[in-house]
């Protein structure tokens, strides 16, 4: 299996369990009343879980294509002197 792979399918999942963690907040913790805007609804909840999985599963992948390409800018740079 190749990174992309592996590093699409650790995205998909951290966001997938995200959004069940925004469910779950919202079937435990969110607000009884109906009043709370953001918490009243379970499909509000979970996209925000979702989102947030989303965001969070790139703060562990690493980037070689940046890194490669940063690189490839300083010895470009190098290079021009």
């Amino acid at each position: 299996m190749n990174t992309f792979r592996k590093k699409l399918i650790f995205r998909i999942s951290l966001t997938i369990l995200g959004g069940l963690g925004g469910f779950l907040y919202w079937k435990y913790v969110g607000c009884a009343s109906g009043a709370c805007p953001l918490q009243s609804k379970w499909y509000i909840t979970s996209l925000y879980g979702l989102v947030i999985g989303y965001l969070v599963s790139g703060l562990f992948i690493t980037d070689k294509i940046k890194k490669n390409s940063e690189s490839e800018i300083d010895s470009n740079n190098k290079n021009e002197l």
